[in-house]
């Protein structure tokens, strides 16, 4: 590899966007470090990596750093910070199936998301303009919806966290019980699992959408 070319490959990596995906992944670090050791402090610091997730965004469009590297640390970033958490609030609630399942699909409909994008030839798993589903192209063509979503999700799953207060506690009392409370939490709550709601939807789209060009792909590849 000659100077030129290693000094262009260090720069990708010091990109403002790619900084701030470092920066999260250390958040998440510490915060599942003490996750079970204080509560509040777990809650600060991953949504504090989850705003960042916003930001690296925000900033790659502005100082034009978009890179391969940074889109892939930055969804390697959201499922693995997702996936930790949904583990943890499998070991707390009853049935922790649920969280389980949850993972499962997020995990699921990224990859094939993903995979299916490079079958097409595309730059971004967020080009889905010849969806045909409507709430699909919303969702990754409105970025406030987008957002909505997405914050909605992990703040639902923030509040599950921090409102049990002992483990093997049921879900459904827990949720119902921050509902009824009248408050900014039930607020909080309601909002929360809309948002949360319309994302899993999506997922499902977007699984069963990734996996209908995989499908198409291998009939392309059968013809003789």
């Amino acid at each position: 590899m000659t100077t030129k070319s290693t000094n262009r490959t260090l720069s990708v990596y010091l990109y403002i966007p790619n900084i701030i995906g470092y920066i999260r992944v250390i958040l998440n670090c510490v915060a599942f470090g003490q996750c079970f050791y204080n509560k509040k402090l777990f809650a600060i610091l991953y949504f504090i990596s989850f705003v960042g997730d916003g930001l690296d965004g925000w900033f790659a469009r502005k100082f034009n750093q978009v890179s391969t590297f940074g889109a892939v640390l930055d969804m390697v970033t959201d499922r693995v910070s997702t996936a930790c958490l949904l583990v943890v609030l499998s070991q707390i609630y009853r049935p922790g199936l649920v969280f389980l399942s949850l993972l499962a699909l997020d995990i699921a409909s990224h990859w094939f998301q993903m995979y299916s994008t490079f079958l097409s030839g595309k730059a971004s798993h967020k080009d889905v303009k010849d969806s045909t589903s409507w709430l699909f192209r919303m969702y990754y063509g409105n970025r406030l919806f987008l957002a909505f979503c997405c914050v909605g999700s992990e703040v639902l799953y923030i509040l599950l966290f921090l409102l049990a207060e002992n483990q093997s506690e049921d879900l459904i009392d827990v949720l119902m019980s921050a509902i009824r409370q009248g408050s900014l939490v039930s607020l909080l709550s309601v909002l929360a699992f809309i948002g949360w709601a319309i994302k899993q939807l999506v997922n499902v789209i977007q699984l069963k959408t990734a996996a209908d060009v995989c499908v198409v792909y291998d009939m392309k590849r059968e013809k003789p």
